[in-house]
């Protein structure tokens, strides 16, 4: 049987992983970073766990359908817990580690969870009183003993229900045949920029269907190497992007998993691990971008001169084509790769096939900035309604200002209004206990995503925008905030940005200035580097608006920023300004900004 035929064999998610298990033993599964060493975790021991969990979880009273939250930080635990829940026939009900104790009520009330599993203390600090408020609520999993006592809700040791479970008869593969894969694997709940989070219902299939197109776009370029692959997960695990690409679909290959400290680490661990392949949001190869840039730029000299000459023959070569090269150009590209390009490389581990971004779309410079460093940046495309993944550039022909064509198994086609539809396994099957809003989303099979696109002679998909994101000015033109977004947030000056002008005669931003920028800046004129006190000197307005006049010149004149504030502060999770996975929530920066950016328009601003 070819390995691609697997996908439509195979049932359900913990099927792959016990098959893969039996294939290969004592080889490493996962990696996680204690006391300064990584620490595998076997095939053989994460399956002996999974049965063991499962078979606990039952004894808990977990049947099929019931459904079970899980709160933890990216670990090899995570993946056992998850296929455990699948294993016993209930659903994973990922939850964020950014959680409030009013996240986790809605979650836990609207899902109906009687169980939750969770990581550690600190995470249950919350869990613990949202699940102390909910009648339903009868049992916490917990890693490590949390803090005080929780009246009504019993708390149980990880490791005593593993020691449980082992003590029941093992009857997991016996349940494994029951199941189908039109069953619901998982509840995800969209971390969403405004409202509160809707649970989307996952099957097997789905999650399978979209492994299969992964395997595809690999296999298809001769990238993969099975049971011999390296991935380094750093997007949280209860995203769908990285429950799919950076979990699922690394058991179905025979992968290892190495789990990322976080993104100050980041590049320590990339160096460590020596990653194949690795999956992450824009914001991060944005600071990647700026990281590089500055570190090129402080050093300066020669070996910046050669790296800025690299990305100028790398860019052309993208962009017009190798042959456009004259023959001088093509030997100093040769010679750079080996001065410029094999550095590069080595930066990211000296292994890597491939980055791929997705969750939201990617800033065509900074993609280019990747390619023209010899650097494989592939973009993707899918919402968690999808399980997620719904397209792709293929490694070896990538247009990295689309999001390339559907994957094996989607099918798509664009609505009158130009929204883009999807069609075909990877749907969900449909919102939680949200009948209405499933019908609104999911009609004649067809998964409404919401967003624009357009369809090139090769069939990539281009995303021009969110259909509701999109600013109708008061002259009726339509913009796209996030392409005027992506053009400010490339310069040095600016780490972030959101635009505002929808119903007004032209746009407005919020700026949040780059770290460095501030840094530098500050020291360079005689200031201390605190950000409230530089937003009131015109000086530093005055550098931030040569930053946005660099930025009109290339922008047509409805798109063009003409005013600015300074943002208080970054947008962060902490703050509650960006999603789990670094979107910007704009409502809520709207709401905090809202009279500032209104007083642009009155002509009152005093900042700029």
């Amino acid at each position: 049987m070819e390995y691609a035929e697997r996908y439509d064999q195979w049932q359900t998610l913990p099927q792959v992983f016990f098959a893969k298990a039996d294939e290969l033993g004592d080889k490493p599964l996962f990696w996680g970073r204690h006391y300064d060493a990584w620490q595998p975790t076997t095939w053989s021991q994460a399956s002996a766990d999974v049965s063991a969990l499962s078979r606990g979880l039952r004894a808990l009273g977990v049947k099929p359908g019931d459904r079970v939250v899980l709160v933890s930080e990216n670990r090899p635990e995570w993946g056992i817990a998850d296929l455990a829940i699948m294993s016993a026939g209930g659903l994973t009900v990922p939850a964020y580690t950014t959680n409030t104790v009013e996240d986790h009520i809605h979650i836990l009330s609207d899902s109906g969870a009687t169980v939750a599993i969770v990581s550690s203390a600190r995470l249950a600090e919350r869990l613990l009183p949202a699940a102390s408020t909910l009648d339903a609520v009868k049992t916490i999993v917990a890693l490590e003993a949390p803090a005080g006592t929780t009246e009504g809700v019993e708390i149980v040791n990880w490791h005593d229900l593993i020691a449980r479970g082992r003590e029941q008869p093992d009857d997991t593969a016996a349940l494994l045949a029951e199941q189908a894969r039109t069953d619901t694997a998982c509840l995800i709940y969209t971390s969403g920029t405004g409202g509160k989070p809707k649970g989307v219902m996952l099957s097997h299939g789905a999650i399978l269907c979209n492994c299969m197109g992964a395997y595809h776009l690999f296999a298809d370029s001769n990238l993969l190497d099975l049971n011999k692959d390296v991935f380094l997960s750093f997007l949280p695990l209860s995203h769908s992007y990285e429950h799919t690409a950076g979990l699922h679909f690394p058991i179905s290959i025979g992968a290892e998993v190495y789990y990322a400290e976080g993104i100050d680490r980041l590049a320590g661990n990339m160096t460590e691990v020596q990653p194949t392949i690795m999956t992450a949001v824009p914001r991060l190869y944005e600071t990647m971008h700026q990281r590089i840039i500055s570190g090129v730029d402080r050093k300066g000299g020669l070996s910046a001169k050669l790296f800025h000459k690299t990305v100028e023959l790398g860019t052309k070569a993208y962009e017009k084509g190798p042959r456009d090269l004259n023959l001088w150009e093509r030997l100093q590209n040769a010679i750079l790769d080996k001065l410029v390009r094999a550095k590069v490389a080595q930066r990211f581990g000296g292994r890597l096939k491939a980055f791929v971004s997705g969750g939201a779309p990617l800033n065509y410079d900074i993609g280019v900035f990747f390619l023209s460093l010899g650097v494989r940046l592939s973009q993707g495309y899918g919402q968690t309604e999808t399980a997620p993944v719904v397209s792709c550039n293929p490694l070896d022909k990538i247009k990295i200002d689309t999001v390339g064509p559907a994957l094996p198994g989607v099918e798509i086609k664009i609505a009158e209004d130009g929204e883009l539809l999807v069609r075909g396994e990877l749907t969900m099957q449909g919102y939680w206990n949200a009948p209405d809003l499933s019908a609104e989303a999911l009609k004649d099979g067809w998964v409404h995503t919401g967003d624009i696109a357009e369809l090139d002679a090769d069939g990539y998909i281009k995303i021009t925008d969110r259909k509701k994101d999109i600013i109708v000015n008061s002259g009726g033109d339509n913009v796209a905030p996030q392409r005027v977004e992506n053009a400010l947030t490339f310069e040095p000056e600016i780490g972030q940005a959101m635009v505002f002008g929808d119903k007004r005669p032209h746009l407005v931003a919020v700026l949040v200035p780059d770290d460095e920028f501030i840094g530098s800046w500050a020291k360079s004129n005689g200031h201390d580097r605190d950000l409230a006190s530089l937003s009131e000197l015109q000086p530093f307005h005055e550098a931030l608006r040569t930053a946005v006049d660099r930025v009109n010149e290339r922008l047509s004149p409805i798109e063009q920023v003409r005013r600015f504030i300074v943002a208080d502060e970054g947008f962060s999770i902490d703050n509650g300004l960006m999603t789990p996975t670094l979107k910007p929530r704009r409502h809520l920066i709207t709401e905090r900004y809202g009279e500032r950016l209104e007083a642009l328009y009155g002509g009152r601003a005093k900042k700029n």
